[in-house]
C-alpha cells in the first residue's frame, strides 16, 4: 500500500510540475478595454521588479502620462495618480533605477513593453516608468535611412526588417531601451489610447488611468495550453494558486 501512495505521490508532483507556467503575465486595465502581456524571461531583473511592483499594488489608478500617436504610449509615474490637470509629469518612481537588459533579439515591434529611461549613459531603466509602443509600418527603403540616420551603421536584422515592414513599430529606440515584455492581445486598445488628444506635453486631455494585475497560475498554465492547440484546465481545487515563481 506504501508503495502504491508512493507512486500516486510522485506523479501527482510530475503532473504539477509540467503544468507549471514558463513566464508571467500581466493584464493592464484601462476605460478602453484590457491589454495582456507576457513579462520575458530574458530580462529577468525588469521582469521581476515590475511583478514587485504590481503586487504592492504601485501602479493603480495610475494615469497614462505620455501618449504619442503612431509612437507609444506611456505610464508609471506615481505623481500622476493625484495631479492636477495642468501639471507636467514624467519624473516619478521609486529611488533607484534597473540595470539596462538591452538585447539584439528583443526589439520595438509594435505590442513590445519597454522600460523608460533618462539620458543616463548606462541606460539604465526607470523603476517605474514604461511604455507600449504602438509605431508604424515602413519601407525597406525607410530603413535603410533610419540606419544611416539615426542606428549610426547598425543594420537591423532580417527579422526586424520582417517586422517593421509588416507590423510595425519604433525601430530607432532599438539598442538604446530595454524591452521587457510583448503584448499578447489587446493592440487595439493601444490604438485607441494612442489616439486620444493631447496637450503641448504629450499628455492626454482628459485622463486615462490604468490599473495592472498578475494573472494566477491557473490563468497563466491556460494561455500556454492555448499556444500548444490545449484546452483549457480547471483546477481541482477551485481556481488555482494565485501566486508562483518561475524555475531559475
Amino acid at each position: 500500500m506504501k508503495k502504491i501512495l508512493i507512486v500516486v505521490f510522485s506523479l501527482f508532483v510530475l503532473l504539477v510540475s509540467a503544468q507549471k507556467p514558463q513566464h508571467y503575465y500581466v493584464e493592464i486595465k484601462t476605460s478602453k478595454g484590457n491589454i495582456l502581456i507576457q513579462l520575458l524571461n530574458e530580462t529577468p531583473q525588469h521582469r521581476d521588479n515590475f511583478k514587485k511592483l504590481i503586487e504592492d499594488g504601485f501602479y493603480d489608478s495610475l494615469l497614462f502620462h505620455r501618449v504619442i500617436h503612431n509612437f507609444m504610449i506611456q505610464t508609471g509615474d506615481p505623481n500622476s495618480r493625484n495631479a492636477a490637470d495642468d501639471v507636467l509629469l514624467g519624473n516619478g518612481g521609486p529611488d533607484y533605477t534597473i540595470p539596462a537588459e538591452i538585447k539584439k533579439e528583443l526589439f520595438h515591434v509594435k505590442g513590445a513593453l519597454g522600460a523608460a529611461r533618462d539620458n543616463n549613459p548606462e541606460k539604465a531603466s526607470s523603476a517605474s516608468q514604461f511604455y507600449i509602443v504602438q509605431g508604424r509600418k515602413f519601407s525597406n527603403a525607410g530603413l535603410d535611412s533610419l540606419e544611416t540616420l539615426r542606428m549610426k551603421g547598425v543594420k537591423f536584422s532580417d527579422e526586424q526588417r520582417q517586422a517593421y515592414t509588416t507590423i510595425g513599430g519604433t525601430p530607432h529606440l532599438d539598442g538604446n531601451y530595454t524591452v521587457f515584455g510583448k503584448t499578447l492581445s489587446g493592440l487595439e486598445v493601444v490604438d485607441k489610447i494612442a489616439a486620444v488628444p493631447t496637450n503641448a506635453k504629450d499628455r492626454p486631455l482628459v485622463n486615462e488611468r490604468m490599473a495592472i494585475r498578475l494573472l494566477t497560475k491557473r490563468e497563466a498554465e491556460n494561455i500556454e495550453r492555448a499556444e500548444k492547440g490545449l484546452k483549457p484546465k480547471k483546477s481541482l481545487f477551485g481556481g488555482g494558486s494565485k501566486s508562483y515563481k518561475l524555475d531559475k
